[in-house]
């Protein structure tokens, strides 16, 4: 069955990233808007979708629509999704769901009323090396988890002027706040945060955390990295094992082997050497 979308924002990101794979599904993309007509526009053209518009009211008045996606910031995410969900449309929005938590629950509070589906883009959890470990942590072979480290840097990009560091909090962090509770499987009961400025726009947190069931984390993050040497990696650890992801890109899981230098017979053992996706 065909679903027919209405989107907002139609800014580089949505272009380049979210559109792209939205309509690798059985969707039929029929408005979009965003403040700037121009870019809107862009899109509609390429997409050869008819309605173009710079109020979102109005795509909400198109008839039979299912579904409305947006990427347009967090001050607009709340006001935007409530519209739709009131309007009986799922959602799909780029993260953050808004500017405060207070945001997040009231969209919380109208998909509960409307019965419908908000889905929001924190992908870093269902990317396939992300999912290959979190498959290999809940096992039963793998036993609790004890620790968690990550680390998730990028560049000053965020800032034009004066530093404000909300966005790269709500647009950047967010992500690996978000993985912690999703690979140990328990609430977060402490935070403690270790920040050190190095110059306006660069920064550096080193953020401890304490997990229901006695696990530890640490999670750092900062500005201090260049956009073109990405810094991603993730270590979740067991009791004689840990399942490491460097990039969403390579999964190794460390068991426990014997330890070979003794052994001039040494060799590579299954069930107990290391496996690398």
């Amino acid at each position: 069955m065909t679903r027919r979308v209405v989107w907002a924002g139609c800014g580089r990101h949505a272009e380049q990233m979210l559109l792209p794979q939205l309509m690798r599904h059985d969707v039929e993309l029929v408005g979009v808007c965003d403040i700037n007509r121009s870019a809107a526009e862009k899109v509609a053209h390429r997409y050869g979708v008819k309605h173009v518009a710079t109020d979102f009211d109005e795509l909400l008045a198109l008839p039979n629509i299912d579904i409305a996606g947006m990427a347009a910031g967090p001050a607009q995410h709340r006001d935007l999704a409530i519209a739709a969900l009131q309007r009986g449309l799922h959602v799909f929005m780029e993260k953050p769901c808004g500017a405060t938590s207070a945001d997040a629950s009231a969209i919380a509070d109208a998909a509960h009323a409307a019965q419908r589906t908000v889905g929001v883009g924190f992908m870093k959890r269902y990317s396939t090396a992300n999912r290959i470990a979190r498959n290999v942590v809940r096992a039963a072979a793998f036993g609790p988890v004890v620790g968690f480290f990550g680390e998730y840097m990028t560049a000053p990009t965020y800032f034009a002027g004066a530093a404000d560091y909300t966005p790269f909090y709500l647009h950047h962090c967010v992500h690996y706040m978000d993985l912690p509770r999703y690979f140990v499987g328990a609430p977060i009961e402490s935070v403690t945060v270790f920040p050190r400025e190095h110059a306006p726009g660069k920064l550096l947190l080193h953020v401890h955390l304490g997990f229901a069931g006695g696990a530890v984390g640490t999670v750092i993050m900062g500005t201090l990295q260049s956009r073109g040497t990405p810094m991603e990696r993730l270590q979740i650890i067991g009791d004689h094992q840990r399942v490491e992801v460097d990039g969403v890109l390579e999964v190794r899981h460390h068991r426990n082997p014997p330890f070979k230098a003794d052994d001039p017979q040494a060799t590579l053992a299954d069930g107990v050497d290391t496996l690398c996706w």
